[in-house]
Protein backbone atom coordinates (compact mmCIF):
# COMPACT_ATOMS: atom_id res chain seq x y z
CA UNK A 1 0.00 0.00 0.00
CA UNK A 2 2.70 2.58 0.81
CA UNK A 3 4.43 2.01 -2.67
CA UNK A 4 1.45 2.34 -4.38
CA UNK A 5 0.91 5.83 -2.74
CA UNK A 6 5.03 6.65 -3.40
CA UNK A 7 4.01 5.25 -6.95
CA UNK A 8 1.00 7.78 -7.22
CA UNK A 9 2.24 10.88 -5.58
CA UNK A 10 5.50 10.25 -7.94
CA UNK A 11 3.03 10.23 -11.07
CA UNK A 12 1.49 13.52 -9.91
CA UNK A 13 4.76 14.97 -9.30
CA UNK A 14 6.21 13.78 -12.69
CA UNK A 15 3.29 15.43 -15.09
CA UNK A 16 2.62 18.30 -13.42
CA UNK A 17 6.67 19.07 -12.76
CA UNK A 18 6.64 18.40 -17.25
CA UNK A 19 3.83 20.38 -17.72
CA UNK A 20 4.15 23.57 -15.44
CA UNK A 21 8.05 24.05 -16.86
CA UNK A 22 6.54 23.59 -19.83
CA UNK A 23 4.22 26.47 -19.26
CA UNK A 24 6.66 29.03 -16.83
CA UNK A 25 8.74 28.94 -20.15
CA UNK A 26 5.95 30.28 -22.07
CA UNK A 27 5.29 33.14 -19.06
CA UNK A 28 8.80 33.83 -18.54
CA UNK A 29 9.37 34.77 -22.20
CA UNK A 30 5.83 36.39 -22.28
CA UNK A 31 6.50 38.86 -19.56
CA UNK A 32 10.33 39.58 -21.32
CA UNK A 33 8.68 40.37 -24.53
CA UNK A 34 5.97 42.54 -23.00
CA UNK A 35 3.01 40.64 -23.39
CA UNK A 36 0.48 40.38 -20.17
CA UNK A 37 -0.06 37.04 -18.98
CA UNK A 38 -3.41 37.08 -17.67
CA UNK A 39 -3.52 33.80 -15.60
CA UNK A 40 -1.15 30.84 -14.23
CA UNK A 41 -3.25 28.15 -13.48
CA UNK A 42 -1.79 25.22 -11.54
CA UNK A 43 -4.00 22.29 -12.57
CA UNK A 44 -6.42 22.91 -15.62
CA UNK A 45 -9.91 24.54 -15.55
CA UNK A 46 -12.55 25.29 -13.78
CA UNK A 47 -10.87 27.12 -11.66
CA UNK A 48 -10.96 26.39 -7.78
CA UNK A 49 -9.23 29.52 -5.94
CA UNK A 50 -6.88 32.23 -6.93
CA UNK A 51 -3.92 32.00 -4.88
CA UNK A 52 -2.59 35.42 -5.58
CA UNK A 53 -2.06 37.99 -7.86
CA UNK A 54 1.72 38.91 -9.25
CA UNK A 55 2.24 41.84 -11.52
CA UNK A 56 -1.13 41.83 -12.70
CA UNK A 57 -1.32 37.76 -13.40
CA UNK A 58 -3.55 35.73 -11.61
CA UNK A 59 -2.25 32.51 -10.18
CA UNK A 60 -4.88 30.01 -9.69
CA UNK A 61 -5.74 26.55 -8.48
CA UNK A 62 -7.68 24.56 -10.89
CA UNK A 63 -10.19 21.73 -9.88
CA UNK A 64 -8.59 19.29 -12.27
CA UNK A 65 -5.50 18.06 -10.71
CA UNK A 66 -2.82 17.97 -13.01
CA UNK A 67 -0.41 20.01 -15.55
CA UNK A 68 -1.01 23.95 -15.57
CA UNK A 69 -1.61 25.99 -18.15
CA UNK A 70 -0.70 29.94 -19.06
CA UNK A 71 -3.22 32.70 -20.77
CA UNK A 72 -2.08 35.26 -22.79
CA UNK A 73 -4.06 38.25 -23.13
CA UNK A 74 -5.80 38.03 -26.56
CA UNK A 75 -4.66 35.21 -27.03
CA UNK A 76 -7.93 33.09 -27.67
CA UNK A 77 -10.11 36.22 -28.46
CA UNK A 78 -12.16 36.97 -32.29
CA UNK A 79 -12.07 40.62 -31.32
CA UNK A 80 -9.58 42.61 -33.51
CA UNK A 81 -9.93 45.61 -30.63
CA UNK A 82 -9.02 43.01 -28.42
CA UNK A 83 -6.00 40.93 -30.32
CA UNK A 84 -4.48 44.36 -31.06
CA UNK A 85 -4.40 45.84 -27.84
CA UNK A 86 -0.82 46.52 -25.99
CA UNK A 87 0.42 43.31 -24.60
CA UNK A 88 -1.40 41.53 -26.41
CA UNK A 89 0.14 38.01 -27.89
CA UNK A 90 -1.51 38.76 -31.60
CA UNK A 91 0.04 42.68 -30.91
CA UNK A 92 3.90 41.28 -30.48
CA UNK A 93 6.09 41.23 -32.87
CA UNK A 94 7.02 38.14 -34.93
CA UNK A 95 10.22 37.10 -33.35
CA UNK A 96 8.48 37.72 -29.84
CA UNK A 97 5.40 35.40 -30.76
CA UNK A 98 7.94 32.33 -31.73
CA UNK A 99 9.84 32.95 -28.82
CA UNK A 100 7.00 32.54 -26.65
CA UNK A 101 6.00 29.52 -28.34
CA UNK A 102 9.20 27.51 -28.42
CA UNK A 103 9.96 28.72 -25.04
CA UNK A 104 7.96 25.51 -23.42
CA UNK A 105 9.69 23.41 -25.52
CA UNK A 106 13.08 24.83 -24.77
CA UNK A 107 12.49 24.57 -21.01
CA UNK A 108 11.63 20.63 -21.17
CA UNK A 109 14.41 20.57 -23.06
CA UNK A 110 17.27 22.34 -20.43
CA UNK A 111 15.11 19.89 -17.57
CA UNK A 112 16.32 16.90 -19.63
CA UNK A 113 19.76 18.40 -20.66
CA UNK A 114 20.29 18.86 -16.75
CA UNK A 115 19.29 15.49 -15.28
CA UNK A 116 21.25 13.53 -18.25
CA UNK A 117 24.41 15.17 -17.63
CA UNK A 118 24.22 14.79 -13.90
CA UNK A 119 23.51 11.33 -14.36
CA UNK A 120 26.30 10.74 -17.03
CA UNK A 121 28.90 12.80 -15.04
CA UNK A 122 27.61 11.48 -11.42
CA UNK A 123 26.01 8.29 -11.79
CA UNK A 124 26.94 6.56 -14.55
CA UNK A 125 23.99 6.23 -16.39
CA UNK A 126 24.31 4.18 -19.48
CA UNK A 127 23.40 6.33 -22.76
CA UNK A 128 20.76 4.64 -25.29
CA UNK A 129 22.44 2.65 -28.08
CA UNK A 130 19.90 1.51 -30.70
CA UNK A 131 21.78 -1.22 -32.05
CA UNK A 132 25.02 -3.62 -30.94
CA UNK A 133 27.13 -1.71 -33.92
CA UNK A 134 26.78 1.57 -31.76
CA UNK A 135 26.72 0.04 -28.58
CA UNK A 136 30.60 -1.09 -30.12
CA UNK A 137 31.44 2.21 -31.21
CA UNK A 138 30.46 3.65 -27.74
CA UNK A 139 32.27 1.54 -25.69
CA UNK A 140 35.61 1.99 -28.09
CA UNK A 141 35.09 5.60 -27.71
CA UNK A 142 34.79 4.89 -23.66
CA UNK A 143 31.83 6.07 -23.05
CA UNK A 144 31.02 2.53 -21.42
CA UNK A 145 32.38 -0.79 -20.37
CA UNK A 146 30.73 -3.60 -22.17
CA UNK A 147 31.34 -7.91 -21.76
CA UNK A 148 30.26 -9.31 -24.86
CA UNK A 149 29.16 -12.66 -24.67
CA UNK A 150 27.84 -15.43 -27.64
CA UNK A 151 24.59 -16.81 -27.14
CA UNK A 152 23.86 -20.22 -29.13
CA UNK A 153 20.19 -19.02 -30.51
CA UNK A 154 19.66 -22.58 -32.17
CA UNK A 155 21.45 -26.27 -32.97
CA UNK A 156 20.35 -26.84 -36.29
CA UNK A 157 18.46 -30.65 -36.07
CA UNK A 158 20.53 -33.44 -37.35
CA UNK A 159 23.59 -31.22 -37.37
CA UNK A 160 26.97 -32.57 -35.50
CA UNK A 161 26.64 -29.83 -32.84
CA UNK A 162 23.33 -31.18 -31.82
CA UNK A 163 24.75 -35.29 -31.73
CA UNK A 164 27.66 -34.05 -29.62
CA UNK A 165 25.14 -32.80 -26.88
CA UNK A 166 25.00 -29.06 -27.80
CA UNK A 167 22.32 -27.48 -26.21
CA UNK A 168 20.48 -24.33 -27.20
CA UNK A 169 19.88 -21.13 -24.70
CA UNK A 170 23.39 -21.62 -23.48
CA UNK A 171 26.73 -18.96 -23.75
CA UNK A 172 29.36 -20.68 -25.65
CA UNK A 173 32.62 -18.85 -23.69
CA UNK A 174 35.17 -20.31 -25.37
CA UNK A 175 36.67 -23.03 -27.96
CA UNK A 176 39.97 -24.93 -27.77
CA UNK A 177 39.81 -22.99 -24.45
CA UNK A 178 40.42 -19.36 -26.34
CA UNK A 179 37.70 -17.51 -24.77
CA UNK A 180 35.70 -15.97 -27.69
CA UNK A 181 33.03 -12.96 -28.04
CA UNK A 182 32.68 -12.64 -31.40
CA UNK A 183 31.10 -15.02 -34.24
CA UNK A 184 34.22 -14.18 -36.59
CA UNK A 185 36.41 -15.95 -34.21
CA UNK A 186 34.69 -18.63 -33.50
CA UNK A 187 34.92 -18.95 -37.37
CA UNK A 188 38.35 -18.76 -37.36
CA UNK A 189 39.06 -21.19 -34.23
CA UNK A 190 36.96 -23.64 -36.33
CA UNK A 191 38.83 -23.04 -39.76
CA UNK A 192 40.91 -26.00 -41.18
CA UNK A 193 40.50 -28.05 -38.35
CA UNK A 194 37.85 -31.29 -37.90
CA UNK A 195 36.85 -31.27 -34.37
CA UNK A 196 37.10 -28.32 -31.30
CA UNK A 197 35.97 -28.95 -27.55
CA UNK A 198 33.00 -25.63 -27.00
CA UNK A 199 32.97 -24.64 -23.42
CA UNK A 200 29.54 -23.92 -23.18
CA UNK A 201 27.72 -22.10 -19.31
CA UNK A 202 24.31 -23.40 -19.14
CA UNK A 203 21.55 -22.68 -16.55
CA UNK A 204 19.48 -20.98 -15.54
CA UNK A 205 22.48 -17.98 -14.31
CA UNK A 206 24.96 -20.00 -17.13
CA UNK A 207 27.10 -20.82 -14.13
CA UNK A 208 26.83 -24.32 -15.35
CA UNK A 209 30.11 -25.15 -17.07
CA UNK A 210 30.23 -27.70 -19.43
CA UNK A 211 33.12 -29.04 -22.35
CA UNK A 212 31.82 -30.50 -25.79
CA UNK A 213 34.10 -32.06 -28.38
CA UNK A 214 32.13 -30.90 -31.78
CA UNK A 215 33.31 -32.74 -35.02
CA UNK A 216 33.57 -29.58 -37.65
CA UNK A 217 31.96 -30.34 -40.94
CA UNK A 218 33.67 -26.85 -43.92
CA UNK A 219 34.45 -24.81 -40.60
CA UNK A 220 30.93 -25.68 -39.14
CA UNK A 221 29.05 -26.94 -36.58
CA UNK A 222 25.55 -26.55 -37.03
CA UNK A 223 24.94 -23.57 -34.20
CA UNK A 224 23.29 -20.84 -34.90
CA UNK A 225 24.96 -18.06 -32.63
CA UNK A 226 24.27 -14.13 -31.97
CA UNK A 227 26.80 -11.24 -30.07
CA UNK A 228 24.99 -9.68 -26.84
CA UNK A 229 26.35 -7.76 -23.79
CA UNK A 230 25.88 -9.32 -21.03
CA UNK A 231 26.98 -6.30 -18.79
CA UNK A 232 26.86 -3.24 -19.65
CA UNK A 233 28.02 -0.57 -16.88
CA UNK A 234 28.35 3.31 -17.48
CA UNK A 235 31.53 5.79 -16.47
CA UNK A 236 31.69 8.59 -14.94
CA UNK A 237 32.81 11.79 -17.11
CA UNK A 238 33.82 15.06 -17.33
CA UNK A 239 31.13 17.71 -17.16
CA UNK A 240 31.74 18.72 -21.08
CA UNK A 241 31.84 15.34 -22.08
CA UNK A 242 28.25 14.62 -19.96
CA UNK A 243 26.78 17.21 -21.16
CA UNK A 244 27.95 16.50 -25.47
CA UNK A 245 26.18 12.33 -24.38
CA UNK A 246 23.11 14.66 -22.84
CA UNK A 247 22.75 15.89 -26.34
CA UNK A 248 23.32 12.85 -28.23
CA UNK A 249 20.47 11.62 -25.88
CA UNK A 250 18.52 14.27 -26.28
CA UNK A 251 18.69 14.15 -30.51
CA UNK A 252 17.97 9.85 -30.01
CA UNK A 253 14.83 9.93 -27.39
CA UNK A 254 13.48 13.08 -30.08
CA UNK A 255 14.09 11.19 -32.80
CA UNK A 256 11.98 7.98 -31.54
CA UNK A 257 9.22 10.18 -30.44
CA UNK A 258 8.54 11.91 -33.86
CA UNK A 259 8.54 7.90 -35.40
CA UNK A 260 7.03 6.82 -32.63
CA UNK A 261 4.11 9.94 -33.22
CA UNK A 262 4.02 9.15 -36.85
CA UNK A 263 3.73 5.23 -36.18
CA UNK A 264 0.98 5.96 -34.05
CA UNK A 265 -1.05 8.36 -36.41
CA UNK A 266 -1.07 6.02 -39.55
CA UNK A 267 -1.47 2.73 -37.82
CA UNK A 268 -4.48 3.97 -35.90
CA UNK A 269 -5.69 5.71 -39.58
CA UNK A 270 -4.91 2.71 -41.78
CA UNK A 271 -5.22 -0.69 -39.78
CA UNK A 272 -7.05 0.91 -37.00
CA UNK A 273 -4.41 -0.23 -34.27
CA UNK A 274 -2.04 1.31 -31.62
CA UNK A 275 1.27 -0.53 -32.73
CA UNK A 276 3.83 -2.60 -30.37
CA UNK A 277 5.75 0.04 -27.97
CA UNK A 278 3.26 2.82 -28.17
CA UNK A 279 2.02 3.89 -24.71
CA UNK A 280 -0.23 6.57 -23.07
CA UNK A 281 -1.08 7.86 -19.40
CA UNK A 282 -1.87 4.61 -18.11
CA UNK A 283 1.49 2.99 -19.54
CA UNK A 284 3.76 6.02 -18.44
CA UNK A 285 1.80 5.28 -14.41
CA UNK A 286 2.84 1.57 -14.90
CA UNK A 287 6.56 2.90 -15.39
CA UNK A 288 6.58 5.65 -12.78
CA UNK A 289 5.95 2.42 -10.54
CA UNK A 290 8.62 -0.03 -11.94
CA UNK A 291 11.13 2.87 -11.80
CA UNK A 292 9.76 3.61 -8.00
CA UNK A 293 10.78 0.42 -7.02
CA UNK A 294 14.06 0.59 -8.96
CA UNK A 295 14.95 3.45 -7.67
CA UNK A 296 15.04 7.85 -7.35
CA UNK A 297 17.84 7.71 -10.21
CA UNK A 298 15.50 5.49 -12.00
CA UNK A 299 12.91 7.59 -12.09
CA UNK A 300 14.68 10.83 -12.42
CA UNK A 301 15.68 9.34 -15.60
CA UNK A 302 12.06 8.65 -16.64
CA UNK A 303 11.68 12.36 -16.06
CA UNK A 304 14.05 13.53 -18.36
CA UNK A 305 13.02 11.33 -20.86
CA UNK A 306 9.25 11.80 -20.63
CA UNK A 307 10.32 16.04 -20.57
CA UNK A 308 11.85 15.26 -24.02
CA UNK A 309 8.94 13.59 -25.64
CA UNK A 310 6.79 16.26 -24.09
CA UNK A 311 9.14 18.69 -25.54
CA UNK A 312 9.36 16.34 -29.16
CA UNK A 313 5.73 16.00 -29.60
CA UNK A 314 4.65 19.63 -28.89
CA UNK A 315 6.92 20.73 -31.33
CA UNK A 316 5.46 18.92 -34.24
CA UNK A 317 3.56 21.36 -36.70
CA UNK A 318 0.01 20.04 -35.48
CA UNK A 319 -2.57 21.97 -35.19
CA UNK A 320 -3.22 22.50 -31.31
CA UNK A 321 0.42 22.13 -30.40
CA UNK A 322 3.25 24.55 -30.09
CA UNK A 323 4.23 23.37 -33.30
CA UNK A 324 1.09 24.36 -35.22
CA UNK A 325 1.25 27.95 -33.63
CA UNK A 326 4.89 28.30 -34.67
CA UNK A 327 3.74 27.07 -38.11
CA UNK A 328 0.79 29.83 -38.42
CA UNK A 329 3.23 32.63 -37.21
CA UNK A 330 5.79 31.58 -39.77
CA UNK A 331 3.11 31.84 -42.70
CA UNK A 332 2.12 35.25 -41.21
CA UNK A 333 5.82 35.83 -41.66
CA UNK A 334 6.44 34.64 -45.33
CA UNK A 335 3.22 35.97 -46.53
CA UNK A 336 2.80 39.42 -44.50
CA UNK A 337 -0.63 39.25 -43.37
CA UNK A 338 -1.54 36.86 -39.97
CA UNK A 339 -3.86 33.84 -41.07
CA UNK A 340 -7.78 34.75 -40.09
CA UNK A 341 -8.57 34.15 -36.69
CA UNK A 342 -11.68 31.89 -37.42
CA UNK A 343 -9.69 29.69 -39.47
CA UNK A 344 -7.17 29.30 -36.83
CA UNK A 345 -9.50 28.94 -33.86
CA UNK A 346 -11.50 25.52 -36.26
CA UNK A 347 -8.29 24.38 -37.03
CA UNK A 348 -6.71 24.11 -33.39
CA UNK A 349 -10.45 22.55 -32.48
CA UNK A 350 -10.16 19.72 -35.12
CA UNK A 351 -6.05 19.07 -33.65
CA UNK A 352 -7.00 18.86 -30.20
CA UNK A 353 -10.20 16.81 -31.47
CA UNK A 354 -8.09 14.59 -33.56
CA UNK A 355 -5.06 14.74 -30.26
CA UNK A 356 -7.86 13.60 -27.72
CA UNK A 357 -9.26 10.91 -30.33
CA UNK A 358 -5.66 9.28 -29.83
CA UNK A 359 -4.89 9.85 -26.36
CA UNK A 360 -7.97 7.57 -25.74
CA UNK A 361 -7.51 5.37 -28.19
CA UNK A 362 -3.94 5.03 -26.28
CA UNK A 363 -5.65 4.44 -23.01
CA UNK A 364 -7.68 2.03 -23.69
CA UNK A 365 -4.91 -0.14 -25.54
CA UNK A 366 -3.01 0.44 -22.65
CA UNK A 367 -6.28 -0.72 -20.33
CA UNK A 368 -7.04 -3.46 -22.32
CA UNK A 369 -3.48 -4.94 -22.21
CA UNK A 370 -3.16 -4.27 -18.49
CA UNK A 371 -6.43 -6.52 -17.51
CA UNK A 372 -6.03 -8.88 -20.59
CA UNK A 373 -6.25 -12.51 -18.75
CA UNK A 374 -3.21 -13.15 -21.16
CA UNK A 375 -1.15 -10.70 -18.40
CA UNK A 376 -1.87 -13.47 -16.27
CA UNK A 377 -0.28 -17.34 -16.74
Amino acid sequence: AMMFVLSALAFFVLLTLLVLIHEFGHYAVARWMGVSVEEFGFGLPPRAKVLFTLRGTIFSLNTIPFGGFVRLRGEASVDPLERNRPGSFTAASIPARLGILVAGVVMNFLLAVVILSSGFALWRWVPTYLSLDSLEAGAARGEVDVTWNLYVSEVVEGSKAEEAGVLSDAILAAVNGIPVTKVGEVLELQTGTSSVEYTLRTGKEFTEEKRVSVTVENGKTGVALSEFASMIRGRRHSLLEAVRLSFRETWTVMVQTVQGAGKLFTSVLLQGRVPKGITGIVGIAQLTHASIQEGFLTYLRLVALLSLSLAALNVLPFPALDGGRILFVLVEMLTGRPMHRRFEIITNALGFAVILALITVVTLNDLFHLFSPAQYP
